[in-house]
């Protein structure tokens, strides 16, 4: 199974001639998830050869431009393609009626159905459910309301030992149970047992998105031992006061929380240009040796 993310933005604020800022798409088996849609998203899905139409699931942070000025743009150029397929859109409540009045003040019908699912402040919630994946939001702490995502693998069949289908003349029926871990009783009475008769899949994958946000202990709750850790790193630690005042972490904070975690990879990404990437990521690694610099174009398997 494929399962990547590529960087379409990496910037915090203000895009730069190299930089666009927050969005990045979740892929799985060629199948896309769009987390944030910051300016020129849909330009750099296409740079990038994503499967533009396929996309059917959004999922927003929070209400900062750097983080949705491109999904109207993308919402336009989806009406004049002629979609139809709903879209689900998964974004704090105010964005529906951002949306909305847009469009209506620009007299402009999409021509397909958006559903807006709005993000609970209340600890994690599970949002979605496909047969890729399981995604989760939990709230985090910025200057607006925001969460993050965490996407997991859907949990796989157990793995049945393909001897024993002859051996014990299964039944599809019982090959099925068998599968989903419950026991069967063969034709002599006997009881064949799923744990003897089956191998466990992998550990299902995980990959956690932390947008803006002071640096939070308790995502230990959360995202610990995740596979693949996104977070941003806006500032320096030279500068932890203004991260702490404009609620935004620093390269060392969100190493040193990664490590914490028992991430498996960190992701760093949102950087101000006030610095040159190279100083925040020196910074990082030396809390969180292998952490990886968010680039535009980059993709990494989780």
């Amino acid at each position: 199974m494929s399962f990547s993310v590529r960087i379409l933005g990496s910037s915090s604020a203000l895009p730069t001639v190299k930089r666009l800022t927050s969005a990045q798409v979740v892929l799985y088996n060629g199948t896309p998830y769009l987390v944030d849609c910051g300016e020129g998203s849909q330009i750099r899905m296409r740079e990038y050869s994503l499967p533009f139409g396929r996309l059917r699931n959004i999922f927003i942070s929070h209400i900062h431009g750097d983080h949705i000025f491109g999904l109207f743009g993308l919402l336009s150029t989806f009406s004049m393609l002629g979609r139809k397929l709903d879209l689900n859109i998964y974004c704090p409540e105010k964005l529906e009626q951002i949306c909305s009045n847009l469009f209506a003040s620009l007299d402009h019908d999409l021509g397909f159905k958006v559903n807006y699912i709005y993000l609970n402040p209340d600890g994690i919630n599970h949002i979605h459910s496909d047969k890729n994946l399981d995604v989760y939001s939990f709230p985090l702490v910025h200057t607006k309301p925001t969460w993050g995502f965490l996407f997991r693998e859907t949990e796989k069949d157990r793995n049945l030992r393909k001897e024993l289908i002859e051996e014990y003349n299964l039944s599809i029926a019982q090959i099925v149970k068998l599968k989903r871990g419950e026991d069967v009783e063969l034709d002599n009475g006997a009881i064949l047992k799923s744990d003897d008769a089956t191998i466990l899949p992998p550990a299902p994958k995980t990959y956690a998105y932390c947008s803006d946000t002071l640096p939070l202990k308790r995502l230990a709750g959360l995202v610990e031992n995740v596979d693949t850790l996104y977070h941003e790193a806006t500032f320096m630690d030279k500068d932890a006061e203004l991260a702490k005042l404009t609620c935004h972490t620093t390269a060392k904070q969100a190493a040193e929380l990664a490590a914490s975690l028992s991430a498996k990879k960190l992701v760093l990404g949102h950087f101000s240009t006030r610095y040159i990437s190279s100083e925040i990521m020196a910074e990082a690694r030396t809390f969180f040796p292998d952490a990886i610099e968010a680039r535009d174009g980059l993709e990494f398997e989780i």
